[in-house]
């Protein structure tokens, strides 16, 4: 309850920023919130750290608490705020909504650079998926993922037209919790051009991640190609000294 509790209160403030509700770029100080979400102040100085964290305010020492004029001008489209990394849950584009289409699902056995990223011995096989992600009728994301039958036995093709991630926490609260990316930017391929409506000038980005379960298993490895207008990532920097 008490995650619940914190959690509500910062995307509700978080939304207020996105708003424009608090004057003069500065948020009500910390008894005030309390006071006005009627939760403890552990709770709230709980959701005012998150909020810092993702760089979406910053505390000047004897001034208060203001908002970042940069989370404003350069919304990232991914924004990790829910139980799981999950696409579906993370993309987040005000009134555009998300679709699926499954292009591929087979069963294959794994290749060695797939065995040594998700740590599987040489008998292991995988499914191995490939997705076109919308927004609204826009194209702008082409997924290839490998995931262990031994972790997901029972998946079947209708899963992959919704969040996997969440498909996995619904039906064995597995959650997952970790990931190490890779982004570029590549001049995009044929497909891609196809895909994604793109010219054949125009780029993709790319991102490989390996997605890790709460308890280090390694769960996931896939391969994203996205359309450049939507390769924006926001993240934020502190050195501690």
């Amino acid at each position: 309850m008490a995650d619940f509790v914190y959690r509500t209160v910062m995307h509700d403030i978080k939304q207020n920023i996105l708003d424009n509700k608090y004057d003069g770029m500065r948020l009500p100080d910390e008894r005030s919130l309390a006071e006005h979400y009627q939760v403890s102040r552990s709770s709230m100085k709980r959701a005012m750290e998150l909020l810092s964290q993702q760089g979406i305010v910053f505390k000047k020492r004897g001034s208060g608490t203001f908002i970042n004029p940069l989370y404003l001008k350069n919304q990232s489209l991914f924004r990790y705020e829910g139980s799981n990394l999950g696409l579906t849950d993370s993309l987040k584009v005000p009134g555009k909504k998300q679709g699926i289409k499954l292009l591929d699902f087979n069963v294959v056995k794994a290749s060695e650079s797939i065995r040594q990223d998700l740590f599987l011995n040489e008998d292991d096989f995988v499914y191995e998926f490939r997705r076109l992600r919308y927004l609204d009728a826009q194209p702008f994301l082409i997924e290839t993922g490998y995931v262990p039958i031994k972790i997901v036995p029972e998946l079947k093709p209708e899963n992959l037209q919704k969040s996997l991630f969440n498909y996995l926490e619904d039906t064995q609260n597995k959650v997952v919790t970790k990931a190490f990316l890779n982004i570029t930017v590549e001049p995009s391929s044929k497909e891609d051009q196809e895909r994604l409506t793109l010219k054949t000038t125009e780029p993709v980005g790319v991102i490989e991640g390996i997605f890790f379960l709460d308890d280090g298993t390694p769960f996931e490895v896939s391969t994203m190609r996205i359309h450049y207008q939507y390769m924006r990532f926001n993240t934020f920097v502190n050195l501690n000294k």
